[in-house]
């Protein structure tokens, strides 16, 4: 996959960053179907009276919500995104995407309007976590689901990385290039949490945490993958994070 480290212009900005088509907006669908089942069963616990509205915060090609769809019938998943390069991707998977900001102007969604939001390796892309997570607890409705994932600062191999003195994995220190670190997407990191700091930030901004999960990595090279998956056992030395969370 081309990245931005071999077109030769750098990005003018984030914006333009992102709507680089060669920007990765997608991410493994171990990741996406884990995610999709804890939404379902928060869902289904008490039984939900009628279809809910779930939203995709930062929905990129539409690929996590098409994944969650089938394990949410009854339910109008609907993606949300800024980049129109993902939009009109993320249309040809959903039938609702549509366009938004969490900062600015805020999202085109009324306050306690929304059920349940899926918030997909978005907050370590964002200059502003916290207003995020305050406009996002304005469209949930109070009791309403936060299912949020990020990559992991304290994976089992990052701690590794660390001792040896390289650049942990999903750390990234330029938009133009990989240095100091394995791998060679370059996607736009701003921010990286361990499995602690994660559950302390959204406690903090209004939500209550319910649970934390571990899921896999589809980077991880082939050989490490079943360390990998063993890891999802103890969250903190997961790749990914997985929490869910409800509105206070």
């Amino acid at each position: 996959m081309t990245t931005p480290a071999t077109t030769g212009a750098p990005p003018r900005d984030l914006r333009d960053f992102y709507e680089n088509p060669a920007v990765p907006v997608a991410s493994g669908t171990p990741r996406s179907l884990r995610q999709a089942r804890m939404l379902a069963r928060a869902l289904n616990r008490p039984a939900t009276a009628g279809p809910q509205t779930i939203l995709d915060i930062g929905c990129g090609d539409g690929t996590a919500a098409a994944t969650a769809a089938p394990l949410l019938p009854g339910h109008r998943v609907i993606g949300v995104d800024w980049s129109q390069d993902a939009l009109r991707r993320a249309r040809t998977r959903i039938p609702y995407a549509v366009r938004g900001e969490l900062t600015g102007g805020g999202l085109p969604f009324a306050s306690e309007s929304a059920d349940a939001v899926l918030f997909s390796e978005v907050v370590e892309h964002l200059v502003d976590p916290d207003a995020a997570l305050d406009e996002i607890r304005r469209i949930l409705r109070p009791g309403g689901h936060l299912m949020l994932s990020t990559p992991n600062l304290a994976a089992w191999y990052n701690r590794g990385l660390l001792l040896a003195g390289v650049q942990p994995v999903f750390s990234e220190v330029s938009l133009r290039g990989i240095h100091g670190r394995p791998g060679k997407e370059v996607v736009g990191h701003l921010r990286l949490y361990t499995a602690r700091a994660l559950k302390e930030f959204v406690a903090a901004s209004g939500f209550t945490v319910e649970r934390l999960e571990g899921a896999p990595f589809h980077g991880v090279p082939r050989p490490l993958r079943p360390l990998d998956r063993l890891a999802c056992a103890r969250p903190q030395l997961a790749s990914i994070l997985l929490l869910h969370a409800r509105r206070t």
